[in-house]
């Protein structure tokens, strides 16, 4: 067994009483009562503010795997404890929902638990709310979304490379003879000549739309060749089949805009967490399952959730950290 010199720290009760309070919240099992006291256990000091919203991230992360770990925090994160690596408190939450999830004790916690990590290994990175454009290799141009990490990797005979560690790009590849241009994202790429396509990675999961042109989009052994209003989306499950999208829906977010049509209101949620500081909290199920359909500026997102209690009949909880509890 590798072994460290530094001495363990352990997790602190802070740490354990907010991750406890947001699985509760996240899960739907939290009352008014509940709601009313957590925002005021987070109103306390600036370090209770801090272990929620890093409880808070951590939950997002982690999506629907996130209930069924926190249920069983007690034990993980004693064990986490033992974990021979001193680190803050941050680190200490990411390395307790990383041994939870895989089971393995006293090891270093999988990198990709801390966002802060691709921007580490970014040649070129967004940071929440803001947007780039950028030109590499002559003739290929990136347009990057917010909170968007990319990798340049070094170029083979006639192909460049491209590792999209997080966000989404708007890719185009311009009209240089023979060469090709590679977007590796998650456990797949797509490949292209003269194309242009946006490229989504969140977690698990990647999302490819072709906007001009074609491009071919592998996992593994399996592949499937986009045209023009074509997405296909990769992961976990494989490639799926492609489909027919509505392109200016897929590239707005270069507007400046948000277009939803016939979009769930979690799905939403997802995609308006990535505009923002801060994290918006999904904690009714069944809200969740609302239609959302419009157009919405991307510089006004505490408007677009104004719009959700209006419609909706939601209740917008706000906590500290840039945490909102949408209900």
């Amino acid at each position: 067994m590798t072994q460290f010199d530094d001495p363990p720290e352990p997790l602190k009760a802070l740490d354990r009483e907010a991750l406890e309070r947001v699985r509760r919240l996240g899960s739907g099992q939290a009352g008014e009562a509940e709601i009313e006291a957590t925002k005021q256990w987070g109103r306390q000091s600036s370090d209770h503010a801090e272990a929620l919203w890093q409880a808070s991230l951590l939950w997002d992360r982690l999506g629907p795997a996130g209930e069924n770990l926190l249920r069983r925090s007690g034990a993980a994160l004693g064990r986490i404890e033992a974990a021979p690596r001193a680190v803050n408190r941050r680190a200490v939450l990411a390395g307790a929902a990383a041994t939870a999830t895989v089971a393995y004790l006293a090891v270093r916690p999988p990198l990709d638990l801390w966002p802060s990590i691709n921007d580490v290994m970014a040649d070129y990175r967004t940071a929440t709310g803001e947007t780039r454009e950028i030109s590499i290799a002559g003739d290929i141009q990136l347009s990057l979304n917010t909170a968007t990490s990319i990798k340049l990797q070094k170029p083979a005979d006639l192909t460049d490379r491209i590792e999209l560690l997080r966000g989404e790009a708007v890719v185009t590849v311009g009209s240089q003879p023979g060469r090709e241009l590679i977007v590796v994202a998650g456990d797949g790429e797509a490949r292209a000549r003269r194309a242009q396509f946006d490229v989504l990675h969140e977690r698990d999961t990647t999302c490819v739309t072709c906007l001009q042109g074609e491009v071919e989009v592998r996992r593994g052994n399996a592949a499937s060749v986009l045209r023009v209003g074509q997405q296909i989306r990769y992961g976990t499950n494989g490639l799926g089949a492609a489909i027919t999208t509505d392109i200016a829906e897929a590239s707005a977010w270069r507007e400046g805009l948000l277009i939803f049509h016939q979009r769930p209101l979690a799905e939403v949620v997802t995609e308006i967490n990535r505009y923002r500081p801060g994290r918006v909290m999904l904690v009714n199920a069944q809200l969740g399952r609302r239609v959302v359909n419009g157009r919405f500026r991307v510089d006004n997102i505490d408007g677009i959730m104004a719009m959700f209690e209006q419609i909706f009949g939601a209740k917008l909880t706000r906590l500290p950290g840039g945490i909102v509890l949408l209900g």
